[in-house]
């Protein structure tokens, strides 16, 4: 009887096994299905919604480009209209007047209007680091760090993430940006390069393609923006709060078309089109374009990143570049940006590129 018992129990415990790992695979697959299933579906906007977006002629500025002309933006039901501008505080300005809808303006900008009470929220972003300090030949055998500076003239663009970059690395080296040198901030990246070349300066702030074309000037990076603080992000996707809320619809429409630009010019077949397409804008030599966009100096990621615009925010107070002892989190909004890769990821699970970027989001937000 016991032996019986026994023959009998065994294949009892494999059907048991059998059953209970179906049942897993069965939860596994029911979950990745509601999770793809609840993901937010965004057809085409119809009619088609016009948008207002204010760029800066640099190549980290690419993917409106691409997606304006690949067609991503149409795709999405969206009419943009791209308005250039010289710098950041001219784009933020026209922001808060409601001049543009939407735009990307560096880190420094929002943030700088945001401590004087904006109410605008980064929903985004375009690029990060990319920024370098430059000086001519002769004075960088005598300025090889930020430390170097102290005494000097610098000139930065105002309101550009490389300027709140290096004032937060002169505070952590122990000078005092507003008593130990003079900063002067200067219209646009060429008048940076003008006054350093120029001599009326020691050294300046510049970003892609402005830092290649220094080098081809013969003039000397001193720097990188990455070196002084790494991963750091530049260029947010800001809009107005009330907007942010009116036009709910738009955002995450918007917003996928950058992310299906992002992956376009991440391909290495479209290496060639993408820089095709960023000359139609900057109107310079291609190679020089592609020296700047895909050299290694440009973070190409469109994520908010949370946790590098609040450390960018506390490098800001720390160095007593805003004065503002608030919290930046509550006017970073992660939803928009997540909704719209969800979205995409549901429209294509397989694919590696996505999967890379919600890991991406997990780790930054």
């Amino acid at each position: 009887m016991e032996k019986l018992i026994m023959k009998s129990t065994i294949p009892l415990s494999l059907q048991r096994l059998k059953i209970l790992k179906f049942s897993c695979l069965l939860v596994s697959f029911l979950f990745l299905f509601l999770s793809v299933a609840k993901a937010q579906t965004y057809p085409p906007l119809s009619p088609s919604v016009p948008v207002k977006v204010g760029y800066l002629p640099v190549t980290g500025h690419a993917k409106f480009f691409v997606a304006q002309e690949k067609g991503f933006f149409a795709q999405e039901g969206l009419t943009v209209e791209l308005i250039q501008f010289a710098n950041s505080a001219d784009g933020i300005s026209a922001l808060r007047a409601k001049k543009i809808d939407i735009g990307a303006f560096g880190t420094t900008a929002p943030l700088v209007h945001v401590a004087k009470g904006a109410d605008i929220r980064i929903i985004g972003g375009i690029m990060g680091e990319d920024a370098a300090i430059i000086t001519t030949a002769e004075k960088a055998l005598l300025i090889k760090t930020v430390k170097d500076l102290k005494g000097k003239k610098v000139a930065t663009v105002r309101l550009a993430s490389g300027d709140a970059v290096l004032r937060g690395a002169l505070q952590r080296a122990g000078i005092n940006w507003k008593k130990d040198l003079q900063i002067f901030e200067l219209k646009n990246p060429p008048a940076v390069l003008e006054a350093v070349k120029s001599g009326q300066v020691d050294a300046g702030v510049v970003w892609g393609p402005h830092d290649v074309r220094a080098e081809e000037m013969g003039l000397k990076i001193i720097t990188r923006s990455h070196e002084l603080a790494p991963g750091h992000p530049c260029c947010r996707l800001a809009v107005n709060n009330d907007e942010l809320k009116s036009e709910a619809n738009v955002w995450p429409r918007f917003v996928r078309a950058i992310l299906r630009a992002e992956k376009f010019t991440q391909s290495q077949v479209n290496r060639t089109e993408t820089v095709a397409i960023i000359q139609q804008y900057l109107k310079i030599d291609p190679a020089l374009i592609e020296k700047a966009y895909y050299g290694g100096h440009l973070d190409q990621s469109s994520d908010p990143n949370v946790k590098g615009v609040e450390a960018f925010w506390k490098t800001m107070q720390q160095s007593e570049f805003v004065e503002s002892k608030g919290s930046i989190r509550p006017f970073i909004v992660t939803s928009v940006y997540k909704s719209a890769l969800e979205s995409l990821i549901a429209e294509n699970p397989n694919d590696a590129y996505w999967a890379k970027l919600k890991k991406q989001f997990n780790a930054r937000d």
